[in-house]
């Protein structure tokens, strides 16, 4: 059972990772599911421009995503600065900016298949909606967010283990920092540096695919059970 137990670091780095995953989703969903509903349901100019940049950090290489939000968020940088200074907000070097990092990896994986859940939804319920005297706010909220509510969950769950793993945007913007930035895949390459961190490596590594798993099973059984009542309520 030696094996199992967790040093003060392995369980902060551990602790700091599921914070940023779930900081980096909280942050990123409302904006990718306008992201997802605007690019399944609206023709606009830029359209496909739009999309290529949604999807962007999926093709570029990540430590390029790094620099470009040490570039922007950095404490020089014309967005970090003007955050700074107003607001008093601060992501190079903290655990904001990994977050900020891990969301931007993330929200590609997390749009996609919410916008394919949207495109799935018969738009002719909405129709029926709106002929009812339903605003587009209502039936959005009563009938379309509803039916591709799956969708949405499934993107979340890919956005959250994409953010818990997420590596070279995270150590290229906030560094390495044990007790700041050091997440749970930033920990797993600072023990494959050390010449004795083997059992350290494995154990981390069986920890990242174990949290991973069970977000993927209770990704799949939410899902079912979100299907389950859609079609229990149609018929």
């Amino acid at each position: 059972m030696a094996f199992f137990e967790l040093h003060p670091q392995e369980w902060e780095a551990l602790s700091l990772s599921l914070k940023v995953a779930a900081s980096a989703l909280a942050g990123s969903l409302p904006v990718a599911v306008l992201a997802g509903y605007g690019l399944a349901r609206w023709r606009f100019p830029g359209h496909g421009l739009l999309n290529a940049l949604i999807h962007m950090p999926l093709v570029m290489p990540p430590v390029v995503t790094g620099y470009v939000l040490l570039i922007l968020f950095g404490p020089v940088g014309p967005v970090g600065k003007f955050l700074e200074q107003t607001f008093g907000l601060s992501f190079a070097f903290n655990w904001t900016g990994a977050a900020l990092a891990a969301g931007v990896m993330a929200f590609p994986l997390l749009v996609h298949p919410i916008r394919l859940a949207f495109e799935a939804v018969d738009p002719k319920l909405e129709e029926a909606s709106t002929s009812l005297g339903a605003s587009g706010l209502v039936t959005f909220a009563v009938v379309t967010f509803p039916l591709a509510l799956p969708g949405v969950l499934g993107g979340a769950v890919l956005a959250f283990a994409k953010a818990m793993g997420e590596f070279g945007a995270t150590i290229t913007f906030v560094s390495n920092i044990p007790g700041e930035t050091r997440t749970l895949a930033l920990a797993l390459y600072t023990a494959t540096q050390t010449p004795s961190g083997d059992v350290i490596a494995f154990r981390l590594t069986f920890i990242a695919a174990a949290v991973a798993l069970c977000a993927l099973l209770l990704s799949e059984f939410l899902a079912r059970h979100l299907r389950r009542r859609i079609g229990a309520a149609d018929d």
